[in-house]
C-alpha cells in the first residue's frame, strides 16, 4: 500500500489528509482502529527509537510516546517490587518472564501523567503479558514487528474496538535524504543516521574517567532518546530506562531543570510512603496517578481535607526532611544532552537529581567552567562530538 487517507490532520479542520510514500510501500499496516495524523508522526518516530535501542543494547525496548517525543524509554530488564508497584504493575503474572512487557512497564513508569494517552512503540512481537498492561492504560495506540494472537486479539478489544494497532515492516529502510514542507518551502537533508554506540564514550574530560558498563548503557539509552526527543533537549535515565525527559524547551537550563525535576517525581513515587498510599479499590488508575502527583507535590496537605474520597485511611505527611533526605539517595543517575552545556548551572541542578555521569557534544565556550563543575563534585563527562537537534 502506498497512500492512507486519514480522518484529518493536526487538527479537526486540517482536512482532507493523508500519508503514502512516493516509492514503493508503506512501512505500517493497520491491523486495528484508524490512527490519526499524529498518531503516525508518534508510531514511525517511536519505532525509530526502540529498534535503535535494540540494535545498540541487545534487549528488547520500548517507548511511550506523546505529541512526538518520548515521555519515557527503556529496555526489558526485570522490575524489583517497588518498581512494579511504582509502574502499577504489581499484579501483572508473569511480567519478569516478558522482556518487552517489563520495557514497556518501564517506560511508562517514567512519567506516567505525560503517558496518559500515549502512542506506543515496541522493539520485538507483543505478547500477552505486555498487551495485559496495555489493555487497561488510556492509550491511543501501539506500533510493533509483530503480535501474538492472544495479544492481538486483547488490544482489537481495547477502547470498544477501536484501539489503533500497527504491524511494522522490520526490513524497510527509507531513503537516505528526508524532506519536508514548512510554508510552501521544501527542506532536505539527509537523514539522522548517526550511530549511537560505546565509541561516542571515548573523550573523557573530567578527572573520573573510568564508569561501569551500566553507567555506559544508561548513556547510550539517553542520547538515542534524544535523538527522537524534540529539541532542545535533555534527559536522565538510571537502570535502563529514562527517568526524566525535558523536551523542546527553548533554554539549556530549562530542559534539564524539567529533566530533573521529572526524575524527582519518578523517585518520590518509590518513597515507602507512596508505594503504600491506601487507596480505595474504586479508585481509576489515571485518578491514582493523579493524587500521587498531587501528594508528591506538596506533601499531602492538599489531601488531609476530604480523604475519605480517595483513600481506607488519611495519607501521613510528607515533610520537607522527609522529601530531601529520600532525594537525597538518588544516585548513580545518567546525563544526556542534544547539544552542549552554555553554562555550568545545568551541572549544579543535575546534581541535585543524583547525576554522576554526564555525555555531551561539547564545544561551547565555557567548556571549561562545565568540566570543573563535574570535577567539583565527582561526576565523569564525556564529549561525544555529536549534536543531536530534532525537529
Amino acid at each position: 500500500m502506498k497512500e492512507l487517507p486519514l480522518k484529518y490532520g493536526c487538527n479537526p479542520h486540517q482536512k482532507p489528509a493523508r500519508i503514502y510514500v512516493e516509492q514503493g510501500e508503506l512501512p505500517v499496516t493497520v491491523l486495528n482502529g484508524q490512527p490519526g495524523y499524529i498518531n503516525y508522526l508518534d508510531a514511525l518516530n517511536a519505532w525509530q527509537l526502540v529498534r535503535e535501542l535494540k540494535a545498540s543494547l541487545g534487549l528488547p525496548a520500548a517507548a511511550s510516546f506523546k505529541h512526538v517525543s518520548p515521555a519515557g524509554a527503556a529496555i526489558g530488564l526485570p522490575l524489583g517490587e517497588a518498581d512494579r508497584i511504582a509502574c502499577a504493575v504489581d499484579d501483572i503474572e508473569g511480567l519478569n518472564d516478558s522482556p518487552v512487557a517489563c520495557a514497556y512497564a518501564r517506560a511508562r513508569g517514567t512519567d506516567r501523567m505525560s503517558s496518559f494517552g500515549d502512542f506506543i512503540a515496541l522493539s520485538d512481537t507483543c505478547d500477552f503479558t505486555a498487551a495485559s498492561i496495555i489493555k487497561r492504560e488510556v492509550s491511543d495506540g501501539i506500533v510493533a514487528p509483530g503480535y501474538t494472537p492472544e495479544a492481538l486479539e486483547l488490544l482489537r478489544s481495547k477502547r470498544n474496538g477501536t484501539y489503533a494497532v500497527l504491524q511494522v515492516n522490520e526490513s524497510y529502510e527509507p531513503a537516505g535524504m528526508e524532506r519536508k514542507q514548512v510554508f510552501g518551502v521544501t527542506f532536505e537533508q539527509p537523514r539522522n543516521t548517526a550511530k549511537i554506540d560505546e565509541s561516542l564514550l571515548q573523550n573523557p574530560v573530567t578527572i573520573l574517567r573510568e564508569i561501569s558498563q551500566n553507567a555506559k548503557n544508561d548513556l547510550i539509552l539517553a542520547l538515542i532518546t534524544l535523538k527522537y526527543t524534540q529539541s532542545n533537549s535533555v534527559c536522565f535515565a538510571a537502570g535502563g530506562q529514562t527517568i526524566g525527559v525535558g523536551a523542546g524547551q527553548q533554554s539549556r537550563i530549562h530542559c534539564t531543570r524539567l529533566a530533573g525535576d521529572k526524575a524527582d517525581v519518578w523517585w518520590m513515587r518509590r518513597h515507602e510512603s507512596v508505594l503504600n498510599l491506601p487507596f480505595l479499590p474504586q479508585m481509576k488508575r489515571p485518578d491514582r496517578d493523579n493524587l500521587i502527583d498531587r501528594y508528591i507535590a506538596d506533601g499531602g496537605e492538599s489531601l488531609q481535607s476530604g480523604w475519605e474520597a480517595y483513600f481506607s485511611n488519611r495519607p501521613p505527611l510528607l515533610t520537607g526532611k522527609d522529601r530531601a533526605e529520600h532525594r537525597a539517595r538518588l544516585s548513580g543517575v545518567s546525563l544526556g544532552s542534544d547539544a552542549f552545556f552554555p553554562f555550568d548551572d545545568n551541572i549544579e541542578r543535575a546534581r541535585e537529581s543524583g547525576v554522576a555521569y554526564v555525555a555531551q557534544p561539547g564545544g561551547s565556550v565555557r567548556d571549561t567552567d562545565v568540566i570543573a563543575a563535574c570535577d567539583k563534585y565527582g561526576i565523569a563527562m564525556f564529549f561525544t562530538g555529536l549534536r543531536l537537534f530534532h525537529h
